[in-house]
């Protein structure tokens, strides 16, 4: 389909994302705009341990206002490689590098308002190398092994939809 740009006013800047307004010309000559997130993209990563357990983080998320139990993940820096970014991350969160890391795939977050790209890591051969975590993160820890990690998915536990996608593009290295 023929969808082409006309305009584009940023009508928010923050730290994570930007909004903007887009005028789009549709297929059939019409015009409509639309609110949309512009992000630069974040990863998530699936810590395996050499023991069958996978390293999640719990953590408070004020949009929700819950503890949500989550896979290891974070928005990438301005032109980091998703790679790059991952490998970072399952640091900061876990304190644990990874040996391997397998590119499982990527999926849009929400694409009906956001250009999020969430890029997504298997991690294993994991060895104890943190780094500082971010200045707002107060994550616990948590490793759980892979048959009841998947199980919680199943189940409803597990809330997170970055952390389901990822668990599920995952399953068959599992």
């Amino acid at each position: 389909m023929n969808y082409s740009l006309l305009s584009r006013k940023l009508i928010y800047s923050g730290r994570i994302f930007d909004v903007a307004v887009h005028e789009y010309r549709l297929p059939d000559g019409r015009t409509q705009t639309y609110d949309v997130v512009e992000h630069l993209g974040a990863v998530t990563v699936v810590p395996v341990d050499a023991e069958g357990m996978i390293h999640f983080v719990r953590q408070y998320r004020v949009a929700a206002k819950v503890d949500l139990l989550e896979l290891p993940a974070g928005v990438l820096h301005e032109d980091e490689d998703p790679l790059e970014g991952a490998a970072r991350e399952v640091r900061e969160e876990t304190g644990q590098a990874a040996g391997q890391m397998i590119l499982l795939g990527t999926f849009y977050m929400v694409p009906g308002y956001s250009s999020e790209k969430m890029t997504v890591y298997l991690a294993t051969g994991l060895t104890p190398d943190p780094l500082p975590m971010d200045d707002d993160e107060f994550l616990q820890t948590e490793r759980i092994p892979v048959k009841r990690a998947l199980e919680m998915a199943r189940s409803g536990e597990i809330q997170d939809g970055k952390s389901l996608a990822a668990l599920l593009m995952a399953e068959k290295y599992l």
